[in-house]
């Protein structure tokens, strides 16, 4: 067997395992679409509550396309099996990379499978039980006299569904800030010195995404930089060479220090 066969060989085989995982990832959303589709008027009709509930009296949501009352649900439903599914895709993609892992980082890549999954829908949660309802009330309430508000629901799922991945991805901040420190770019002590530059970052991320109040840019705010801190505290204590990283940094910081000062005196 020549050398060119000898390399093929892996390379085929690991084509063949992704293909398989890529089905096996197909697969599951499809099975979770299935029901999801049966039950996509009702889906709707409770991804609509929060809007529906400060619309006036006598409104309702609209479908100013053709195919929209048929092609919204089932993009919902889409959507929604795609995130039920999460779970299962990260596993297979688990399954697919492990091999070529050390131990070491197999240990720490399962917990952080499991943490950006729940950070992800916690944030997907956050949006909906407590952005949704400010968002939607201001935006009803600043409507001039003789507007009646009545949304297309192709607009409205639209912009829940950019709602959901922007604060999806905005609690994955733990998951970033571990990997960032793991990889050795920066140490908690360096991430520490940023927090007044992520405090007004958070800021100004409420409030370009909610109402322009303070409530509502503070309820979006504070989280995000609980996250962050959170997002130290992990790294500090699980992140690997971390700590050691850190006193390393601290000792330089203070012998340049110690250097200076003699400077300053001779």
């Amino acid at each position: 067997m020549s050398q060119v066969d000898e390399n093929e060989q892996p390379l085929l085989s690991h084509l063949f395992e992704l293909r398989t995982r890529v089905i096996r990832i197909a697969l599951g959303i499809l099975i979770v679409f299935l029901p999801c589709f049966y039950f996509s008027g009702a889906l709707f009709t409770y991804l609509s509550g929060p809007l529906l509930v400060h619309m006036p009296h006598g409104t309702s949501l609209i479908a100013t396309g053709v195919t929209s009352p048929f092609l919204v649900p089932m993009k919902l439903s889409l959507m929604v099996a795609f995130a039920l599914s999460l779970p299962w895709t990260l596993y297979q993609v688990w399954m697919f990379i492990a091999p070529g892992l050390y131990l070491n980082e197999r240990r720490l890549v399962t917990p952080l499978l499991i943490s950006s999954t729940g950070l992800f829908y916690l944030g997907m949660a956050f949006s909906y039980y407590v952005i949704f309802p400010i968002v939607f009330g201001f935006f009803v309430s600043v409507a001039p006299a003789g507007v009646a508000v009545m949304t297309d629901i192709s607009s409205y799922l639209d912009f829940v569904l950019k709602m959901f991945m922007a604060f999806g991805i905005a609690f994955e901040m733990p998951v970033a800030i571990f990997l960032i420190v793991w990889a050795g770019f920066v140490t908690p002590r360096q991430l520490g010195s940023y927090r007044p530059y992520i405090l007004v970052a958070a800021f100004a991320a409420g409030m370009l995404l909610t109402p322009p109040d303070v409530i509502s840019q503070t309820l979006l705010a504070v989280p995000i930089y609980l996250l962050y801190e959170i997002g130290i505290l992990t790294a500090r204590l699980f992140a690997p060479g971390a700590r050691e990283r850190e006193a390393q940094q601290a000792a330089e910081e203070a012998a340049r220090k110690a250097e200076q000062s003699e400077g300053d005196d001779s």
